[in-house]
């Protein structure tokens, strides 16, 4: 995120990072970390840069309606909302406080990765048991939302959304979202 160079688009980016996330209301936009920067021109017009979790993501017209409608209320006449691609988004982008609203709504948070880059994507064990070799070898395990275990398996890649696999625990067997790393 750029940091804003006033004292008005350091308050606009709060207003455009207080939005919630369309498709997880339970986050806003500057926890999930989309929201890049905040420029003002002249007195009453502001340029938003906005990096969606995925290209093509459906939520992003959601998300520029809803920040203009927002700087529209604080004042500003005119509100332009730009897609920026570079840098992309990553799930390194959410905030802790993100990360922490993610597991208390019952969705396990994406695990942190340990160096940047790209994730890559391998085919493997649906199941994450603490001490076998793909949960020590590799990631750290998918822990449930609901009782913390770590014995936790694939039912589906994907979701409700794109962005999030179904899993279920097999200690407590409730099912729960896994937001996927990216």
């Amino acid at each position: 995120m750029v940091t804003p160079a006033t004292a008005l688009e350091t308050e606009l980016l709060r207003i455009a990072g207080s939005v919630p996330d369309p498709e997880l209301p339970v986050l806003t936009l500057q926890e999930l970390g989309v929201v890049r920067a905040v420029r003002v021109r002249g007195t009453d017009a502001v340029d938003v840069e906005l990096t969606p979790t995925y290209t093509g993501c459906p939520a992003i017209e959601a998300m520029s309606l809803d920040i203009e409608q927002a700087l529209r209320a604080h004042g500003m006449r005119e509100v332009s909302v730009r897609t920026v691609l570079t840098p992309a988004w990553s799930t390194d982008d959410i905030t802790d406080e993100g990360r922490r609203k993610l597991r208390e709504f019952g969705i396990a948070p994406p695990r942190v990765r340990r160096d940047a880059g790209p994730v890559a994507v391998t085919l493997g064990p649906i199941r994450t048991l603490v001490g076998e070799p793909a949960a020590t070898d590799g990631p750290e395990p998918v822990r449930c939302p609901h009782c913390g275990s770590a014995d936790t398996e694939l039912l589906s890649r994907f979701s409700s959304t794109a962005c999030k696999a179904l899993r279920r625990c097999l200690a407590c067997r409730e099912p729960f979202d896994h937001f996927k790393e990216l």
